[in-house]
């Protein structure tokens, strides 16, 4: 068979051609349309109608590949440990005249997904570089697969996997995990930064989230890593305040008296809280913690102000970014509740409210 002729696609192959989604194929998905490696190898020459991506990933034409197809392959090379893992459904070809649908083929890349700073490009992070100008393309896989890094495939492992999100059609990791991966080979501590900043201020997670994957990747003891984690907590605060003045105006709560301390009369210091309505004995704190190494003595800290206060019959109602930003409704209400059940309490002792 000459390599340079042109192809004649076998019947079952026609609609992987017709749709630039699936011109990536695996050696076993070609054999199962009835292409032999051999046939393959042969398309697959210098000068060829197809070129070899990957090992055992092939791309159905001779041109540059898209970010896309790059995208395909790094799945299909990362999710090709067993035939069954890279399986490829293809329906009949649709009648005379009947749209031919890309939803009706599916392909399954097993349990990978991908990471770093491609799956934030697909989030659309803003400062995430183009697709096409990345020399690799991050994909995590269970740290048992037996493959290696190769061409612009690198293989992140891990012991767990999260729940991939389907962004395009593609399993992504989700923000917090693809930001760790992309930290983890970022020198820039702005370009880190950035990134950071950008995946909290556009509602992908909270800080707590990504500082949680930081440290079980073990990067806080970077530098770099731990001025942008400032950052970032800053930013995370300062985005649950405007949502906390945002659900007392929307929900038509009372005015509190807003980031106070308080302190009981010529006595020591109880600490500060973001909201407190002196009428009623309520405060409200936002928990704006994050993983840290010293989490347990800061919960401790907190802990102990929460209980001292409620010894003195204030309620304390404790509010987190993400209750914020998913429930604000929900949070007004428990907040409208503590207000009310006021009346049915005991009075609380007086306390000394200075700004803070």
């Amino acid at each position: 068979m000459n390599h340079n002729a042109p192809l004649t696609p076998r019947p079952s192959l026609r609609p992987v051609l017709y749709d630039v989604r699936l011109r990536v194929l695996s050696t076993a998905q070609l054999r199962a349309h009835g292409v032999s490696s051999a046939e393959t190898n042969a398309r697959c020459r210098p000068g060829g109608p197809w070129q070899q991506l990957l090992p055992g990933v092939h791309l159905l034409h001779s041109g540059p590949p898209t970010s896309e197809e790059r995208l395909h392959a790094v799945l299909l090379y990362a999710g090709n440990a067993s035939p069954r893992r890279a399986a490829l459904t293809v329906p009949a070809q649709p009648a005379p005249g009947e749209p031919h649908g890309p939803g009706e083929q599916r392909i399954s890349y097993g349990d990978a997904m991908i990471t770093g700073l491609a799956a934030l490009k697909l989030h659309r992070l803003p400062s995430a570089p183009p697709l096409l100008s990345l020399n690799r393309i991050d994909v995590l896989v269970p740290r048992t697969r037996r493959l290696r890094s190769t061409g612009f495939a690198r293989l992140v492992r891990a012991p767990e996997l999260p729940v991939p999100e389907q962004v395009t059609g593609l399993p992504v990791a989700p923000v917090p995990r693809a930001l760790a991966d992309a930290v983890a080979e970022l020198s820039d501590a702005e370009a880190v930064r950035r990134l950071l900043t950008e995946a909290v201020r556009g509602g992908h997670c909270d800080p707590a989230a990504v500082v949680r994957e930081l440290a079980e990747a073990q990067l806080l003891n970077r530098p770099h890593v731990v001025d942008a984690v400032e950052s970032l907590l800053a930013e995370g605060r300062a985005i649950a305040e405007d949502r906390l003045y945002r659900m007392v105006r929307e929900h038509r709560l009372p005015d509190p008296l807003w980031n106070v301390d308080l302190r009981l009369p010529g006595g020591p210091h109880l600490g500060g809280v973001d909201a407190y309505w002196p009428d009623q004995a309520v405060a409200v704190e936002l928990d704006t913690r994050a993983p840290r190494q010293d989490e347990d003595a800061l919960w401790s800290e907190y802990a102990r102000k929460r209980e001292h206060l409620e010894r003195l019959g204030i309620t304390v109602v404790h509010l987190t970014p993400k209750k914020l930003r998913d429930a604000l409704e929900q949070q007004a209400t428990v907040v409208r509740t503590a207000l009310m059940a006021s009346a049915d309490r005991e009075p609380a002792a007086y306390v000394v409210v200075l700004p803070r």
